[in-house]
């Protein structure tokens, strides 16, 4: 089993489908939840400066935009958005594939709506090219409980390490005593508050 830490210089972020309509599709985890926890993740990789790819599929449809937050987070990011055609192994889209590619690296944390289609598949394709994978299972989730645990389970199996925001974002930080660990833990404490509201 892989244990080795993954350091924010030699990581690239992955966020596939964080689109209103396909979220709210999501049983396995509450809307809110996985939406906090997905601009967690989005806002760990923009303080610590981590190329961040952002793709959607069939925007015009039932699945609708991409969260407007990671707008505010990602604005060129998001300008540059591959939005696929239906394609649903977002490494098998060609603009996807070679902006991966771009990022230069082999480890890759990965988030995306739904687990058991849109995640699971890219993730066993980047595995199966020899890259080392971080799942984050709480940014988010499947139509059913059965649904999130299978995928989750075949990802493991498969070589991914399953983690949370919160994990991803301390084991990239290090340290909450630099600059860029004092602004996360902000974050971090926005994020609680806003669980309380």
């Amino acid at each position: 089993m892989n244990t080795e830490k993954f350091r924010s210089e030699d990581v690239a972020v992955l966020l596939i489908d964080h689109q209103v309509g396909t979220m709210g599709w999501v049983k396995s985890i509450s809307f809110e939840e996985m939406k906090l926890n997905t601009i967690l993740l989005a806002k760990t990789a923009k303080v610590l400066q981590i190329p961040t790819v952002l793709t959607s599929s069939m925007e015009d449809r039932a699945q609708g935009p991409l969260l407007p937050e990671l707008q505010e987070i990602f604005p060129q990011e998001f300008a540059a958005r591959i939005q696929r055609a239906g394609v649903i192994d977002a490494m098998e889209d060609v603009n996807f594939f070679n902006a991966v590619k771009q990022t230069g690296k082999k480890k890759f944390i990965v988030a995306g709506v739904t687990n058991d289609v849109c995640t699971v598949l890219p993730v066993l394709t980047l595995l199966r090219a020899g890259n080392q994978v971080q799942v984050v299972a709480d940014a988010g989730g499947s139509p059913s409980k059965i649904s999130d645990e299978m995928a989750l389970h075949r990802m493991d199996r498969a070589g991914a390490i399953l983690t949370s925001s919160m994990q991803v974002l301390a084991e990239l930080a290090g340290s909450w005593a630099t600059p860029q660990g004092a602004e996360l833990a902000k974050a971090t404490a926005e994020l609680r508050a806003q669980r309380r509201e």
